[in-house]
């Protein structure tokens, strides 16, 4: 069904079939992950970077994907630096300093920076694995990183410390939600049967049961990510019945707006820091998110919101630079600084994972 309402959709001109511009995008992606690369704040211990949910965690999850539209045999040198990087301090775990040290940020940052940094380097290579078909050792020590780190007693059990710096959707008091949902992706993902290997099902059990027990509190924008999650795992293990997935789709299907988009203003009770009103218009990354979510999750109720998505992607690239825009959720941020481009970092490299899967 959704093959079809695809073909209805306007196309761009001859030469650009798929309605947008992979190549434009591409080179959007590259040269912010480039200067993230070697900006003087990422840099970390041992010749490092800091590998940040906005710009890293999101490239290496959609650069990838425009392999294809472009015609690209591998990895390029910005993506080969970021992999290089993530295996250096996971090779190097005991002895790399933490993201954020307690000695120079205050407790617990320690214990924040190495949960969440685990769980975006096991992201990070089971992805990269997922694609070659093969679980290399550096992942596999990339996922003993991580169980090593996670609560197995108290309320917090089957999570992970997570970073909380007040600011939203990455880093904030719910974000540790977000964080064991993309733990789950990495899991999931995992090539050459992880997941349901004899000496992670305790692991798992614990991650499954953290997730589903505060499912239902969660705002859309971790329901979301938790909806895209539960797609990754398969059979008895599953993270979700039909039925808690269906009501995930429900909910995000209401706040669909009359553009065919979404906003990051609907996903969630955010407050901006200085008081200045949410951005309501439809985003590149509430958009990208959902749609790429809901495409996961293949109910086929969606089919035609997720055209409607998908058609609004492809008439709100910039054609200038390539990119999908979004804004901060928690202040008024010039979209020129540093700061202010990163809700777009994570906007088109989510736009691009949903355009990409509609191929």
């Amino acid at each position: 069904m959704l093959a079809g309402l695809l073909a209805a959709l306007p196309q761009a001109a001859a030469g650009d079939p798929v309605g947008w511009n992979p190549k434009a995008a591409a080179a959007y992606l590259d040269q912010r992950q480039d200067w993230w690369q070697k900006w003087p704040p990422a840099a970390r211990d041992r010749g490092t970077f800091c590998v940040s949910c906005h710009t890293a965690a999101t490239y290496a999850l959609a650069r990838p994907a425009l392999r294809g539209a472009l015609g690209e045999a591998g990895p390029g040198a910005t993506e080969r630096a970021l992999q290089e990087n993530v295996t250096k301090r996971v090779t190097m775990w005991k002895d790399v300093e933490p993201f954020y040290p307690d000695q120079t940020r205050g407790l617990p940052k320690t214990s924040e920076s190495r949960g969440t940094e685990a769980i975006l380097n096991a992201l990070i290579l089971s992805g990269r694995d997922a694609r070659s078909g093969s679980l290399t050792d550096d992942t596999r020590r990339a996922f003993d990183n991580l169980w090593a780190l996670q609560f197995t007693k108290g309320d917090l059990a089957g999570g992970w410390a997570w970073l909380n710096f007040h600011y939203e959707p990455w880093e904030a008091e719910g974000s540790a939600y977000y964080g064991a949902s993309l733990a789950a992706i990495a899991a999931g993902i995992a090539p050459g049967g992880y997941a349901a290997s004899p000496e992670v099902q305790d692991r798992m059990k614990l991650l499954r049961d953290y997730l589903t027990r505060s499912a239902e509190k969660q705002h859309l924008f971790n329901r979301a990510t938790l909806l895209w999650a539960s797609t990754t795992w398969a059979g008895g293990s599953a993270i979700l019945t039909p039925d808690q997935q269906r009501a995930i789709v429900d909910d995000l299907l209401r706040v669909q707006q009359g553009d065919g988009g979404w906003s990051m203003a609907s996903l969630g009770s955010w407050k901006r820091q200085d008081n200045t009103p949410l951005d309501v218009r439809s985003d590149g990354y509430a958009t990208g998110l959902v749609a790429y979510a809901l495409q996961a999750a293949g109910d086929p109720r969606a089919s035609a919101n997720v055209a409607r998505a998908l058609e609004w992607l492809m008439k709100n690239q910039d054609p200038a630079t390539g990119v999908w825009f979004a804004t901060s959720l928690n202040k008024q941020r010039d979209p020129a600084s540093d700061a202010g481009r990163f809700m777009n970092d994570a906007a088109t490299a989510y736009a691009v994972l949903a355009l990409t899967k509609a191929r």
